[in-house]
């Protein structure tokens, strides 16, 4: 296994991945939820999260050609998803905590677009395309596996927090990680339409 190759996505995943940012999103989320269903949602999240990364490392660029989607309509997809997002924390019309609620969070946002979003398709897809035997293959997904179960790690001992923070500690996280989720979802939608902008350009 190619050891340099390992920290190179490894590092470049977790940074993307971001878990420490992922925390305050995740309680805003979740923080209203008992315990066992806010560790449901996170193991959840990074399973879903993983499943799609590896998806789209072995068959990423096959799918997106034969639907005719560009990277940045995939990119502008999930950001107009996290503007939705965004908007119930910020007027606070989400879901009262259900076992339902609880895997619709898991999923999205959670799992994807955040976690399994379009920066960390992307970055896995150039790492495959550019990997040279099984030793570059074995470095990539023995990375990908790291980085998840550090994002899981960081996710399911959040939980502590939750009891620091108290209900009206949640509530102002709750708004915050909305105004965050929608600055994230505008510079999404802004990298997209810049791609989309040069592409067409460049065409020309």
């Amino acid at each position: 296994m190619d050891l340099k190759l390992f920290g190179e996505v490894f590092v470049t995943l977790l940074v993307i991945t971001d878990p420490p940012g992922m925390m305050p999103i995740f309680l805003a989320l979740t923080g209203p939820l008992p315990a066992r269903d806010r560790n449901r949602a996170a193991w959840q999240a990074v399973a879903l999260a993983l499943g799609v990364i590896v998806i789209f490392a072995v068959a990423g660029q096959t799918l997106l050609d034969y639907l005719h989607v560009d990277l940045p309509a995939l990119q502008a997809a999930g950001g107009l998803l996290l503007v939705l997002v965004a908007l119930e924390l910020l007027t606070g019309k989400t879901d009262g905590p259900s076992a339902d609620a609880t895997s619709n969070i898991a999923l999205v946002p959670l799992g994807t677009p955040l976690l399994a979003g379009p920066g960390a398709i992307v970055a896995t897809m150039l790492f495959v395309q550019q990997a040279d035997g099984l030793g570059d293959y074995t470095a990539i997904a023995v990375a990908i596996l790291a980085v998840m179960v550090a994002v899981w790690i960081v996710l399911r001992f959040s939980g502590g927090i939750v009891k620091i923070l108290r209900p009206g500690g949640i509530e102002v996280l709750t708004r915050i990680a909305g105004l965050l989720l929608a600055a994230i979802a505008v510079q999404l939608i802004a990298d997209a339409v810049f791609a989309f902008v040069t592409h067409y350009v460049n065409m020309t």
